[in-house]
């Protein structure tokens, strides 16, 4: 596409581990799906009908920038995993950055189009552009959180892969791995920081809906579990 090289080219305002995102965040985008891949549960939209992402609400002009990968932000290095929201943001602050709100998250996977997905068209869901639908390990959350079983079970579980290992699986901002991988803690904006201002975004290798608009709420900021992480964004300057 041609945006996706226009965007790339023009990162002058961040660090070189970041990329600048500049575009229109729409709060409310039309997402129709036109074929789900299961229609019994309608989780996973397997085509989206392409009179989607129409914006129906103002947009709110951003421009920042994101880490390239999953924290700790390195090329060909597994994600970190079973980060609480708390974690996340002191991370972030202790290297000059900050955590990403849900509205930047959104933005950068979406693209200036607002698509549901960040690789391909952005209307066709891929199972194999990014690292997701993994066959769904049962978690033993007694063994996950005891310090004496947690490593064990954790590795168990455990089915992430190096950060931009799938060369496909790249937002039109040339954002990596937005989509599975690990599951990314942002800040609730969108909702006002209710019932947390925990959220987390994109979903992980699991069969779960791994799209870019999605966000999970329920889980408050000192949750952690095997499957979350995050990355983090600044400001971009002139």
């Amino acid at each position: 596409m041609l945006f996706r090289s226009t965007i790339l080219s023009a990162a002058e305002g961040c660090p070189s581990d970041m990329v600048e995102v500049q575009g229109d965040y729409c709060p409310y985008v039309e997402e129709k799906c036109a074929r789900w891949l299961d229609p019994a549960t309608k989780l996973q939209c397997a085509e989206f009908e392409k009179t989607a992402s129409r914006c129906f609400m103002k947009t709110d002009h951003k421009r920042f920038c994101m880490d390239r990968f999953e924290w700790p932000n390195k090329q060909g290095e597994l994600p970190l995993s079973m980060a609480s929201w708390r974690q996340a943001k002191s991370t972030c602050e202790a290297a000059g950055k900050r955590l990403c709100s849900d509205t930047e998250w959104t933005l950068a996977c979406e693209g200036p189009e607002h698509h549901p997905y960040p690789y391909g068209n952005g209307y066709m869901r891929d199972g194999t552009a990014c690292n997701v639908d993994k066959p769904y390990l049962w978690p033993n959350a007694e063994r996950v959180y005891d310090p004496a079983t947690s490593a064990q079970e954790v590795a168990r579980l455990d089915q992430r892969e190096p950060s931009g290992a799938r060369a496909s699986c790249v937002s039109p901002y040339g954002v990596h791995d937005m989509t599975g991988n690990v599951d990314e803690w942002v800040v609730n904006e969108s909702q006002f920081g209710q019932p947390h201002a925990s959220g987390l975004k994109g979903g992980y290798w699991g069969p779960v809906r791994t799209r870019c608009r999605p966000m999970t709420t329920g889980h408050e900021e000192t949750f952690r579990y095997y499957q979350t992480g995050f990355r983090c964004c600044g400001s971009a300057h002139d």
